[in-house]
């Protein structure tokens, strides 16, 4: 499952797992996390919108999405 957050609904920092940098709070994301009941909250993985689309074109040893 994927979900574009708004800028104004970011009241949190969050590491990205593409480019292991932070995502200040207020900062527009995507939220990526296994549906159904394949996933959990303590799945969810916050990412640059940027690293989210480039995720399928980055090397091994790169990528840290599970």
């Amino acid at each position: 499952m994927v979900r574009n957050v708004p800028g104004s609904s970011s009241a949190k920092t969050y590491r990205c797992p593409g480019c292991d940098h932070l995502i200040p709070a207020g900062t527009p994301h995507v939220v990526a996390w296994p549906a159904a009941e394949f996933g959990s909250v303590e799945e969810r993985r916050h990412w640059h919108a940027a690293c989210w689309s480039a995720r399928d074109r980055r090397g091994p040893g790169r990528r840290r999405w599970r």
